[in-house]
């Protein structure tokens, strides 16, 4: 079963950066075992795909998965150029972007 080493990205929803600075191992794939007929939820005799482990670093992460044989892809996320801004540079005088409305 191959694995997937990343850094979550921060939610869309916020501004912050938080839980962002670990790495993820996650278990890809796996069947679905169907759909359970008393509750009618998913099922799967898979546990891995329950499994997410986090790691300080890159580093960690690789040497865990070498070191219990699991087959593995590293995949890098896209870096965020952020612009730091002030709420009050919205009403500077000297404002760089035109106002929209």
């Amino acid at each position: 079963m191959l694995a997937k080493i990343y850094q979550p990205s921060p939610s869309a929803m916020t501004s912050g950066r938080g839980n962002t600075k670990f790495w993820v191992l996650e278990f890809m794939g796996g069947k679905s075992g169907g759909i359970d007929p008393l509750t009618g939820t998913n099922r799967s005799t898979n546990m891995h795909s329950q499994l997410d482990l986090k790691f300080d670093s890159l580093e960690n992460a690789v040497a865990y998965a070498k070191s219990k044989n699991i087959p593995h892809q590293v995949v890098q996320s896209n870096k965020v150029k952020r612009i730091p801004r002030s709420y009050g540079d919205n009403f500077a005088f000297d404002r760089k972007l035109p106002w929209t409305h």
